[in-house]
């Protein structure tokens, strides 16, 4: 396979890194300091400098003013978000505009889109279910009232939904497909409850009771929010990665200047297997995320004995046990300066608990993956 970026690709990751050179990550809020959230509403000057470069509109086609990217190009930009900590809903915003400019209706696309491309419009997603371990979908009943839709039900951890302006909802009747319905945060009968997440970020527990939603706000097309749940689970995992390198970058560096017995600690061999065997982690992380990043790309991805979900499904695997190992392995070589709360360490082990259970942990998707080799024999 090749992996080589395009040129609009490319340019897309040096725009990121020219918003995110300026965000340090020993300015973000610590959740070991910080009783409850730590911090009402997301890094909003943050968010008006993606806006501001464009990169919010970065999958939009252009009729939404957008630059026609695909999930590739915003994984690359995640990766980037993920090295500096970014307190900002990207995943979210953009995984969900993409499935609404993919399957809503024309008059969603024209209500959303633009102001989603300008930043001044902010959408999330809620995918965690009712407890963060059942199908998201089966966790809100949708029914028929006249040419709207009630909807009823709770999903938990809902990410940055206190700030965002349009949630992305599904739910199930029982029969066919998952619909997907966009519920503007203050619609009646909608109620968010403060969850924190590991991170210390704030999450929302979504109640929905009797809330009513038009019909060109409901999606109703087979596999949309399967593929909306596919593409936030390979841009965790795109997260993962650049948390992952940027903490291995950290170690090296602070393995080569620490010295025992009047040599560096990274010239020992025990220091430098650990730290070998997590590069070889990160590279596996990488190589499963461009493959199903590039399986769920409609234009390119082809086909394959087993859907994109199994795809999807082997990224999140390494991804949530590659970034635990990391982040294990560099607390370790830090010794007890990994816990200093002065020292940034200890904000990208909590970034990276939450990134391995988020939308489920390893042992989750091995049994999504084992469900799917049964149903698709390879041989």
């Amino acid at each position: 396979m090749d992996f080589t970026f395009t040129e609009e690709q490319q340019a897309a990751v040096e725009a990121a890194r020219a918003v995110f050179a300026d965000v340090a990550a020993d300015g973000v809020p610590s959740p070991a300091l910080t009783p409850g959230a730590v911090a009402d509403d997301f890094d909003r000057p943050l968010w008006g400098r993606l806006a501001a470069s464009d990169l919010l509109g970065l999958v939009l086609a252009e009729e939404h003013g957008g630059a026609g990217l695909d999930a590739i190009a915003l994984c690359l930009v995640l990766r980037e978000a993920a090295r500096v900590l970014a307190r900002v809903p990207l995943l979210e915003h953009c995984a969900t505009a993409m499935a609404v400019q993919a399957h809503g209706s024309p008059e969603l696309a024209a209500a959303l889109l633009p102001g989603a491309g300008r930043g001044t419009l902010v959408l999330t997603a809620a995918a965690h279910g009712r407890s963060g371990h059942d199908p998201a979908e089966l966790a809100v009943v949708p029914r028929r009232d006249g040419d709207a839709w009630i909807l009823e039900g709770t999903q938990t951890a809902v990410p940055w939904a206190h700030g965002a302006d349009w949630i992305a909802v599904p739910a199930h009747t029982g029969e066919g497909e998952a619909v997907l319905a966009l519920v503007p945060r203050t619609a009646e009968g909608l109620a968010l409850a403060e969850q924190v997440s590991t991170s210390g970020e704030r999450l929302a527990e979504l109640a929905l009771d009797g809330v009513r939603v038009a019909a060109t706000h409901l999606i109703e097309t087979p596999g949309a929010w399967e593929r909306l749940r596919q593409l936030l689970a390979t841009g965790t995992c795109a997260l993962a990665l650049g948390l992952g390198e940027n903490v291995l970058t950290m170690t090296s560096q602070y393995t080569a200047k620490r010295e025992q017995f009047g040599f560096p600690v990274a010239t020992f061999q025990a220091v430098a297997v650990q730290a070998a065997d997590r590069y070889i982690d990160l590279r596996a992380m990488e190589v499963t995320l461009w493959q199903a990043a590039w399986r769920l790309d409609a234009a390119t991805g082809g086909g394959g004995p087993l859907p994109s979900s199994g795809d999807v499904a082997v990224a999140k695997i390494w991804a949530s046990e590659g970034v635990r190992r990391v982040v294990q392995t560099a607390q370790h070589l830090h010794g007890g300066f990994g816990a200093d709360t002065d020292y940034p360490l200890h904000r990208y082990h909590a970034w990276a608990k939450q990134l391995e259970l988020q939308l489920g942990p390893a042992a989750a998707h091995e049994e999504a993956l084992g469900d799917l080799l049964a149903a698709h024999p390879l041989a």
